[in-house]
């Protein structure tokens, strides 16, 4: 298993403690460029059940996400909401997404939120 990057780290723990929800990142993972806002886990979990619940085919599996993280330590995971994956010259999906990554398969990131833009 790699040892996670020790500053990416850091920047989640920081948001994990919920001084700041407005920190952008753009990162490599698997071949994929997924780039958003970063959100303390509760807060990811608590919209994920949301959508979860008002739907009709998955309102059951809203349960799972209302269950507090089981783990204590260092952040393992980022937790993108308002996330693209970048393909092309488009991000999908276009009004953003919500992404659980593990740090651990992070192999590339910048600081900032990658847009496009036709100008």
């Amino acid at each position: 298993m790699p040892k996670p990057d020790d500053l990416i780290v850091d920047i989640a723990a920081l948001v994990e403690s919920g001084r700041s929800n407005q920190m952008s990142l753009t990162v490599v993972t698997g071949g994929a460029v997924i780039t958003g806002r970063l959100a303390p886990e509760a807060v990811w979990r608590r919209r994920v059940s949301d959508v979860l619940t008002d739907s009709d085919q998955l309102g059951e599996f809203s349960a799972v996400f209302n269950a507090p993280a089981k783990r204590e330590g260092p952040p393992t995971h980022l937790h993108f909401h308002v996330a693209r994956i970048l393909q092309g010259t488009v991000g999908i999906p276009e009004t953003g997404g919500m992404y659980r990554i593990a740090i651990e398969d992070v192999s590339a990131w910048t600081v900032g939120d990658f847009r496009y833009s036709d100008h």
